[in-house]
């Protein structure tokens, strides 16, 4: 067994790679760039080097620093987690070239599936079944929009390299097809350094299923069942399962065989993943699948396989490139009960599912799953931790396991209930809602469903009066007790006559006024301004769940965290604020103006193209008007930088923007 390895990733992997190293007695390396100098694995490894400036250039996608970390601590061995260079063959390369052992596939594996076109060709030829489409070498624009008129729309075309759903865009008419190609080429080569597409049939109700495999190095290559990954977002995976709804027998045969096919076909070792694009038009059938791709690494969402085949995925990566040989034999693999993952981000759902900064103020896990079932934690942030704009949004995984279905929803149901994130927008409302969702409950899932129902998904209910009431008295400091006596919080209340102390609240925009007093039965009353107009009577030993840090609150309902800003009443607005402006959102580069200085817009016309997390995200105006200035091409901005300023119009507090 290895004696030591370096883990050249950070965040939620790195921390759940050392876990399972720290059982077997594998001691562990971590690297880490400015922006985590203080991160999670950082202090859970049993090493840790400094490897760069916090840009992933810089830090994670710097192979010669990781080499030369693992070379100067003795590791023998490294794991790359997901994402990165996990899938980068050259890196491979020059880790076997320095005589250390890469904890994944060949590099000749990588690249035989690094490729989507290639990969395509070459399971076509294995006799695997893959999706209609062009997937050959010519980028000419005139071929590509041919290719596509062959086809039938809708198409897709799909960056050739990486994956994520980055470099990704579907099509319906071919009026839209240059538009549409145009960037997808710029977000694939922003992404992968590569902007060459393939173009696809769009399949009308595609269930997205991919098959966990696993090979050794002595010719040894095993399934381990399926994982549904269909709920997705921007072509991005949000709730994943295993096994299947609805899957039956004879597809899950012809699946499994096709993976473990595919994997043959190219003397595969290790962890990997062969996604299939499923028409689930007519039901789930055995010859209605077809190859999409190969991750050639660990996938995201693992754990729901490791639930329902009683598996650790990462002791068998270590003891396979260790040199053992699989743990178990296919016989000795089977399915038991029914797992969820969830995907914690910080991110605005309402807002076209926008990735979020800000710091983690309050995060609350539950402790325990509800009887019968069974749950997990991934995680690489805790309370206090910023959400840097460089990487990931991810906050969390969060994994449950019931003996069936039901079970598993009502547990994966009840966990977000209980998840309490404080200090940054986040998604746990909007997973909610999904596991709510009648068809999802029902397992008829497709990669349309989150897109068809978005709307009713991603909004929240006004906060009650309730809920205010309850932030109103946190901003009192009346919710939370320093002790078992309630009144010891109460500092400036008269005890014997009720004496309003009036607070200010704000909800987004909206100014809240109430006011607190003490009732001679030693309960608060919160009255409230219009349009609440209402009264509440609350009691400290019956607190709600809440948030409190200085300026905010947070109160809790379920999934859903309302934040208000508690105003300081000594503070001044800021009377520079300029007027009739658009602020970025998030931190990002401009990557495409598509307006000028004195030109006169219309509502919803696309001024800017901001890319922020390797994502583009268009820019609109959000009413008519004439454009006094306008951010330059190539300008990195942060979160609430004027991008546009409109002339002589009141200042507008939100951008409009769709993300593509």
């Amino acid at each position: 067994m290895l004696a030591k390895i370096l883990i050249a990733n950070r965040g939620e992997i790195a921390c759940r790679v050392i876990r399972t190293a720290r059982r077997m007695g594998v001691r562990s390396v971590a690297v880490y760039s400015d922006a985590d100098a203080h991160s999670l694995h950082v202090e859970m490894a049993d090493e840790a080097v400094h490897i760069g400036a916090s840009p992933v250039n810089e830090s994670y996608l710097r192979g010669d620093k990781i080499i030369a970390a693992a070379l100067a601590t003795g590791a023998e061995a490294i794991h790359p987690g997901y994402g990165f260079l996990s899938e980068n063959p050259d890196f491979v390369d020059q880790v076997v070239a320095a005589g250390l052992i890469f904890i994944g596939p060949s590099a000749a594996s990588i690249r035989a599936m690094g490729l989507k076109d290639a990969a395509k060709r070459l399971m076509e030829k294995a006799g695997v079944p893959v999706v209609p489409g062009y997937h050959g070498e010519a980028q000419e624009i005139v071929l590509l929009a041919s290719k596509a008129r062959e086809i039938g729309y809708p198409v897709l075309i799909k960056a050739r390299a990486g994956g994520g759903g980055k470099g990704m865009r579907r099509v319906e008419h071919p009026d839209d097809f240059s538009e549409a190609l145009s960037g997808a080429r710029r977000e694939a080569k922003a992404a992968f350094g590569d902007d060459r597409v393939l173009v696809e049939k769009y399949v009308d109700k595609p269930r997205h299923i991919e098959v966990q495999i696993f090979g050794d190095n002595f010719g040894n290559v095993v399934h381990l069942y399926e994982r549904d990954c269909s709920a997705q977002r921007r072509h991005q995976k949000v709730i994943e399962e295993a096994p299947a709804p609805g899957m039956t027998q004879a597809l899950r045969k012809a699946m499994t065989e096709a993976a473990v096919k595919a994997a043959k076909a190219i003397s595969y070792c290790g962890a990997g993943t062969i996604e299939f694009i499923v028409d689930a038009s007519q039901g789930l059938k055995a010859d209605r699948f077809w190859f999409m791709e190969m991750n050639t690494r660990l996938q995201v969402e693992h754990p729901v396989t490791e639930m329902v085949t009683g598996t650790d995925l990462v002791e068998w990566q270590l003891r396979v490139a260790s040199g053992e040989k699989l743990p178990k034999t296919q016989s000795e693999i089977s399915l038991s009960g029914h797992a969820f993952e969830a995907r914690i981000y910080a991110e605005d759902a309402a807002r076209g599912f926008l990735p979020a900064t800000g710091t983690l103020h309050h995060l609350k896990f539950p402790q325990a799953a509800p009887e019968g079932a069974s749950m997990r934690i991934e995680t690489g942030v805790r309370a206090g931790d910023p959400i840097s704009p460089f990487y990931d949004p991810m906050i969390a995984k969060l994994i449950v396991h019931g003996k069936d279905r039901r079970a598993a929803l009502i547990a994966l149901g009840t966990a977000l209930s209980q998840t309490e994130i404080a200090g940054s927008t986040v998604n746990t409302a909007f997973l909610a809602a999904l596991v709510a969702n009648a068809d999802f409950s029902e397992g008829d899932v497709d990669t349309g469903l989150i897109a068809r129902h978005q709307q009713a998904l991603t909004a929240v209910p006004p906060p009650s009066g309730e809920t205010i009431a309850a932030a109103a008295l946190a901003a009192s400091g009346a919710a939370v007790p320093s002790s078992n006596d309630p009144w010891s919080s109460l500092a400036g209340y008269a005890h014997f006559h009720a004496v309003a102390r009036r607070t200010r609240l704000k909800f987004g925009e909206q100014e809240i006024v109430a006011r607190v007093s003490v009732r001679p039965d030693r309960r608060f009353e919160v009255a409230l301004d219009a349009p609440y107009d209402s009264v509440n009577s609350h009691d400290l030993r019956a607190a709600p769940r809440l948030a409190r840090w200085p300026g905010h609150v947070t109160v809790f309902e379920g999934a859903i965290g309302y934040g208000f800003a508690v105003p300081d009443p000594l503070a001044r607005a800021d009377e520079a604020a300029a007027s009739g402006s658009l602020r970025a959102p998030m931190p990002g580069l401009v990557k495409l103006v598509r307006a000028a200085k004195g030109e006169t817009v219309i509502k919803g016309q696309p001024l800017l193209i901001l890319e922020a997390m390797k994502m583009e995200h268009t820019i609109a105006a959000p009413h008519d008007g004439v454009i006094a200035e306008i951010a330059a091409e190539g300008a990195q901005v942060t979160d609430g930088t004027v991008l546009v300023r409109f002339t002589e119009e009141p200042q507008l507090t939100a951008v409009s923007l769709s993300t593509k």
